[in-house]
């Protein structure tokens, strides 16, 4: 398992310092994007979710040992083990009974896969996955040049991701096997499981950005410019973005979801 943390606001601890909360029982997992870690890319989203009670938990998946500050890298398969195992790991320390999941970009692809793949699905109550490439991406336009030659050059695509050790990459883009097992025809959310997609109308990675969204009975689809229409934040930004964080928390605990005043957005793309 990579590099990982427990990070609770101290409002979220008992007097026995077990990470639970009144208000909000469920630990929050946090799932980074590809080429990032746990201490970057959800990190400032952790300490807002901590300021608002809940126990948060992050680790930093799919990173090779000679290159432990870029996670994400692995195939998705492998690293979906190490993020269920994880998960089992919070639920034994906390005693919860149940553990909710927010994801960004690949770790959004990933709040969908591990629930399906690895057996926690039961112990999961509530996922939040932002933009994530569920149906597969272009990476906005770059794959296409992956099928010039057609499946062929397809092929060989997949072997020089591989070969240089982003197999994620592989997994994500158009036809990846990641995606191909993710879409088998059976459904996505599982029983028990809460499932809201958040995607954003400017993203410039995930694209078509329709393609982030599970059109599954019981899924919440939603873009942020519903929300907030001035909003224009892209990929990256949408993980520090204060309309997206609200979106979630409100998602988190939907029996207290309240409105909120929209900001102009992230800058960043």
């Amino acid at each position: 398992m990579g590099k990982a943390r427990l990070a609770c606001h101290a409002d979220a601890l008992d007097p026995t310092g077990t990470a639970m909360s009144a208000a909000h029982p469920n630990p929050v997992v946090l799932l980074h994007g590809l080429g990032a870690t746990y201490y970057e890319d959800l990190n400032y989203l952790e300490l807002f979710l901590q300021q608002k009670g809940y126990c948060t938990f992050s680790l930093t998946y799919g990173a090779f040992p000679a290159f432990p500050y870029v996670g994400g890298l692995k195939k998705i398969s492998d690293s979906s083990q190490e993020i269920g195992t994880f998960i089992r790991a919070v639920q034994q320390q906390t005693a919860a009974s149940k553990i909710d999941i927010v994801g960004h970009s690949e770790g959004a692809f990933q709040s969908l896969y591990v629930p399906k793949f690895t057996g926690v699905a039961s112990i999961i109550d509530k996922i939040v996955a932002i933009a994530p490439p569920t149906h597969g991406t272009t990476f906005g336009g770059i794959y296409d040049l992956a099928y010039v030659g057609g499946n062929v050059t397809r092929q060989l695509n997949s072997v020089i991701l591989n070969t240089v050790g982003c197999g994620a990459c592989d997994d994500l883009g158009p036809g990846g096997s990641a995606v191909i097992r993710l879409n088998d025809g059976k459904p996505i959310k599982q029983p028990g499981n809460t499932l809201t997609v958040i995607a954003s109308q400017d993203d410039e990675l995930v694209t078509p950005t329709y393609t982030a969204f599970v059109n599954e009975t019981g899924v919440n689809n939603l873009y942020i410019q519903t929300t907030c229409p001035n909003d224009r934040v892209g990929h990256v930004g949408e993980a520090y973005d204060t309309n997206v964080w609200n979106l979630i928390v409100n998602a988190l605990d939907p029996v207290h979801a309240a409105p909120f005043a929209c900001s102009s957005g992230c800058p960043g793309k």
